[in-house]
């Protein structure tokens, strides 16, 4: 009994040490994985994935940027530049337009992207961890009171 009583405590262990590590690694990726998505949602790569999405089938995904203004924090306009995906016909013709949608689907591909390589991260690192802490508490406990 008494060893399927460690065996319990080892698996809550290992999972609490596992979601521990889920949330340390996703406080570092997942804020990582939004800025890159932000800085490269104008990108082409950014238009060909969210354009297979959001085109008519024999369309070509492009991204249109121009010049625009917006608002700071005290009101005043400032210099911005916009972006729209823009779906284009074999002639040049724009069939369709996305100011918003396409950003908010590659932001969320690319969040998708950095909560795997945590949860991968994780998985791998929770045994050593483990490990570690487990060896860690068991020296303490064979420490002779003084």
């Amino acid at each position: 009994m008494k060893n399927s009583s460690n065996t319990a405590v080892g698996a809550a262990s290992g999972c609490l040490i596992w979601i521990i590590l889920l949330s340390v690694l996703g406080a570092c990726f997942l804020p990582v994985a939004m800025l890159v998505g932000g800085f490269t949602s104008g990108s082409s790569l950014a238009a060909r994935v969210t354009g297979a999405f959001e085109c008519p089938k024999g369309s070509t995904p492009s991204i249109y940027s121009y010049e625009t203004t917006s608002t700071d924090d005290y009101g005043s306009p400032t210099p911005a530049t916009a972006y729209e995906l823009h779906c284009l016909s074999a002639g040049g013709e724009i069939v369709k337009k996305d100011p918003v949608l396409f950003a908010f689907l590659w932001e969320g591909l690319i969040a998708a992207v950095g909560l795997i390589i945590t949860v991968v991260v994780a998985l791998i690192v929770a045994a050593p961890a483990g490990a570690v802490i487990t060896r860690l508490l068991n020296g303490m406990k064979k420490k002779p009171a003084a």
